[in-house]
């Protein structure tokens, strides 16, 4: 039996058997196997993922199982495809990114996602954020997601340098002690200038493999949001987002839940008035990771990080402002 060290993976005919030290506890096994087999296809290793192939304990376990301290896992035989089977990303994408990064220090980064970028590599993508990150900083061999905005929203996005840092920023989420506030152009208007939406919320996966997020208050897990209206645009509202819960998509299902979607939102938005928009040049979800509000154990106080409106989300509201 190996140890929770970071190695290549073995093509031998034989799965190996790892447990898990306090170094690598509260790492996602998904990014666990990254680290460990280097050289592997990301496609590949999601696919034993898939199959159960990847045991935790001997039971299987999805990408997204936080490995606790003892856990054994049961890594399966994965041969690499050569050196080119990890594909770098490309020196755009690495532009982007150096580029925004809000703020850094020795054990974390808060980065500006842009829009349009996966946080991680999988499910058809070669690459994503976290590992162009790892491109950036070497250097930095305990970096992670410590949480996670899809793919089309942008704004603050918070990384761990040090594996006891992800663990403390875990804490915080765990106790409702990181602050988010996100900026978001919704279709229609707020039913007054606060709106508190409890609704609790249930994944849902259609038959094409398509994730759909519902209310449902039988078997839906707790979701809260609270809306602000900042001010009116016409027919729309540029408002503020406080998640109280961290349920996938959970801004986008509560406004629309309120009647006022997300401007841009094609799986639970306005389709006609996605197509208005496209006129004032919105061909993205106008949704926003504007704030970030925490404060870890090693900092005195709390650290505040903002990330300005991408200049095509700005552009879209001075559209809007000028036809009024």
């Amino acid at each position: 039996m190996s140890t929770s060290e970071p190695t290549k993976a073995s093509p031998s005919s034989s799965a190996e058997i790892v447990r898990v030290g306090g170094g690598h506890t509260g790492q996602r096994i998904d990014n666990f196997l990254k680290v460990r087999a280097k050289g592997v296809p990301f496609s590949h290793l999601y696919r034993v993922l898939r199959r159960g192939e990847v045991r935790v304990n001997k039971g299987r376990v999805k990408p997204s199982y936080k490995l606790r301290l003892g856990d054994l896992v049961r890594i399966p035989p994965m041969r690499a495809t050569g050196p080119t089977a990890s594909v770098r990303p490309p020196q755009t994408g690495l532009r982007r990114l150096e580029a925004a990064v809000l703020y850094e220090d020795e054990r974390l980064v808060v980065l500006n996602k842009p829009s349009g970028m996966a946080v991680h590599g999988g499910s058809g993508l070669s690459w994503g954020l976290i590992e162009a990150m790892r491109v950036l900083r070497p250097e930095d061999t305990e970096l992670e997601l410590v949480h996670r905005l899809d793919r089309d929203t942008s704004g603050c996005l918070l990384l761990s340098k040090r594996r006891s840092t992800l663990r403390d920023l875990h804490r915080l989420i765990r106790d409702k002690s990181v602050g988010k506030r996100y900026l978001t152009l919704l279709v229609g208007d707020l039913p007054r200038d606060e709106a508190l939406v409890d609704a609790p919320l249930r994944k849902n996966l259609l038959r094409s493999g398509e994730r759909v997020v519902r209310i449902d208050r039988e078997t839906g897990k707790p979701a809260r949001t609270l809306f602000r209206r900042v001010r009116r645009l016409g027919d729309f509202t540029l408002a503020a987002a406080e998640p109280i819960t961290g349920r996938t998509h959970q801004i986008r299902v509560h406004a629309a839940y309120l009647g006022a979607p997300v401007a841009g939102d094609g799986k639970y938005g306005d389709a006609e008035a996605n197509r208005r928009l496209r006129d004032v040049g919105l061909d993205r979800l106008f949704l926003h990771a504007h704030t970030l509000i925490f404060q870890p154990r090693y900092r005195q106080q709390a650290l505040r990080v903002e990330a300005p409106l991408p200049a095509e989300l700005e552009a879209v509201i001075a559209a809007l402002d000028k036809d009024l």
